[in-house]
């Protein structure tokens, strides 16, 4: 007699516990070598500007993902997206920085930082790259007003610059900035 209800080979490990296990397989950052994945980061850029996520934040990219606009909040506020029952701010930083649309053709996509009630949405150019973080620029480059209190470094990586960012304390700002807007 077939029972449908049974249950898993005792062998079989938790959902949670498979992917707890996960490792990336090998070359997902193709052409760096091991010893150098340690310096290596996960960026993405706005208007020309290369920011890095910090290496302990769960990201993620979202390629449709309907965004609900807010009445009464500044033009560079998109509005919330829904992250499986937690809300979160999306936010133009592009618009509110006033940078450049150099990347017209790229397509821009939504990228979510943190997760829970810490999570925030930002626009993107294009998909997030890997930045080698080994060459520190001895001095920023000249940044927006709003973005300087919260980068700490640079790095250059294949002739492009990336920034160390403190999102969380960015997005605190800006949700400041909302508060005396409103």
């Amino acid at each position: 007699m077939n029972d449908k209800t049974a249950s898993p080979p005792r062998n079989w490990l938790s959902p949670s516990a498979a992917l707890n296990r996960f490792k990336p397989p090998p070359g997902v950052a193709p052409g760096i070598a091991p010893a150098e994945r340690q310096r290596a980061r996960y960026g993405f850029r706005v208007g020309g500007i290369g920011l890095l996520v910090s290496q302990d934040t769960v990201s993620e990219v979202l390629e449709q993902a309907p965004v609900y606009p807010l009445p009464n909040t500044p033009p560079w506020v998109l509005g919330l997206v829904n992250l499986r029952g937690n809300l979160a701010t999306v936010f133009d930083v592009k618009r509110f920085l006033a940078l450049e649309d150099n990347n017209a053709q790229e397509k821009r996509r939504l990228l979510i930082l943190d997760q829970g009630d810490k999570a925030v949405g930002v626009l993107i150019d294009g998909l997030p790259q890997t930045a080698l973080t080994r060459h520190i620029l001895s001095r920023l480059p000249p940044l927006p007003a709003a973005l300087q209190p919260h980068v700490t470094k640079a790095y250059v990586h294949d002739d492009l610059v990336w920034l160390e960012f403190d999102h969380q304390g960015f997005f605190r700002a800006l949700g400041g900035s909302m508060a005396g807007a409103a």
